[in-house]
């Protein structure tokens, strides 16, 4: 056999060795751990809402806004923002009016606002709105209920600033719900009050 003949079945047999191998890692599974140099970005540890945190002053984990920051998606209206009137100190009796038009009409807005209420209220304030929720039964301390006369003669903008605010062990919801969305809980509030009028505080 010539040097060229040999040099070209050389090549022949080195490729077909190289597209094996090749072929052979492609779609390959391992038991083996995958190699990484820094290990904690594979399992970083997470906050958890109304947990606690060495890393800040406070010991919150849940952040309050930075002072003197201006959010993109910041309410320009104050009313709608606090609930308060343009005096900054009368809460708003009714809610405003363009909260209903921007979720495109009430029967929307209402909606949505039994989904958020489910994911954020329901655990303490119960499906009813009666303060029965789970953590009641855990043995926690238990949330007012809504249909007491206090609640229900509420004016729409206090229940707005509690639900962003907090009052006494339920925490400020500025941060996980949107402006809009917490109205939209108010209105669901009231649709459970209307919904309930009848029925005896004690019995709920």
């Amino acid at each position: 056999m010539s040097s060229i003949h040999t040099a070209r079945a050389a090549i022949v047999v080195a490729t077909i060795t190289f597209v094996a191998a090749l072929s052979g890692c492609r779609g390959a599974t391992s038991k083996e751990a995958p190699i990484g140099g820094i290990r904690n970005m594979h399992d970083q540890p997470r906050y958890e809402n109304q947990g606690r945190s060495p890393f800040f002053a406070d010991g919150r984990m849940m952040r309050p806004h930075v002072l003197g920051t201006v959010s993109r998606e910041m309410e320009t209206d104050t009313r709608i923002e606090t609930g308060r009137d343009e005096d900054g100190v009368t809460y708003l009796l009714t809610m405003p009016d363009e909260i209903g038009a921007r979720f495109g009409g009430n029967e929307e807005m209402l909606q949505r606002g039994q989904a958020r209420y489910d994911i954020y209220c329901t655990p303490c304030h119960g499906r009813t709105g009666d303060g029965k929720g789970i953590i009641v039964a855990r043995g926690l301390l238990a949330p007012p209920s809504y249909h007491q006369d206090r609640i229900r003669h509420m004016p729409d903008g206090q229940l707005y600033a509690t639900i962003t605010n907090g009052i006494r062990n339920m925490p400020g919801y500025y941060a996980q719900i949107p402006t809009d969305d917490r109205w939209a809980i108010v209105s669901y509030v009231r649709a459970l009050q209307i919904s309930q009028a009848n029925v005896p505080v004690e019995a709920q």
